[in-house]
């Protein structure tokens, strides 16, 4: 009997759904293409027309978050290019709620799970310019005298890994909850990163 015809019109991108979901309940070691097709109500043959393997999907899977994460990151700090310190508040609010709204996808994103990243063009595209965007935030606080002195791209660095190390830290249940009773994570992540910023 053949397989029903797939109607919905963006099989990439059904595709990639189907991958977060199956990565996000049993990780990579769960995910095959095969898997991938069957969730998405495909033929198993499917997934070939996009992806030749399974580190491609995942590549794609990062790429597509990265994009979303580049565009929701842009639209918070444009608004506010004479004012740096609300663009490093605003970028950090909107990396802290796209973690929370897309969390599956934000996991497969800094997972370490694409094995070489550079076959993907794509990928390492949007991932520089999505860091390079945090480094121009960052440059403009410390040519405010809001961030110290130091290499730019190391002072964003710094600033990421305090607040994506929190982030994660909430993201995997490790923040104790006579804590979060109290304080929710962006009010965390906030307080962290004015221990930071010169007053």
């Amino acid at each position: 009997m053949p397989s029903k015809k797939y109607h919905h019109g963006d099989l990439k991108n059904a595709l990639i759904k189907a991958g977060v979901e199956i990565l996000a309940k049993k990780g990579v070691g769960g995910l095959s293409l095969r898997k991938v097709a069957q969730r998405a109500g495909v033929s198993h043959s499917a997934p070939y027309a996009h992806f030749p393997d399974k580190q491609s999907l995942i590549a794609a899977i990062s790429t597509e978050g990265f994009t979303q994460l580049y565009t929701e990151l842009e639209a918070a700090v444009s608004p506010y290019s004479k004012n740096p310190r609300k663009q490093l508040l605003e970028g950090v609010k909107t990396y802290v709620r796209f973690a929370e709204e897309n969390t599956d996808t934000f996991k497969i994103m800094f997972s370490g799970v694409l094995e070489k990243e550079k076959d993907y063009p794509s990928f390492v595209e949007i991932s520089s310019k999505t860091f390079m965007l945090v480094v121009g935030v960052v440059q403009a606080c410390q040519n405010a005298g809001i961030l110290p002195t130091a290499p730019a791209d190391l002072m964003a660095v710094s600033v990421w890994g305090q607040v994506h190390g929190i982030l994660s830290l909430a993201l995997e249940g490790q923040i104790s909850h006579t804590v979060l009773d109290k304080h929710d994570i962006q009010d965390i992540v906030s307080f962290s990163l004015e221990q930071m910023i010169n007053s």
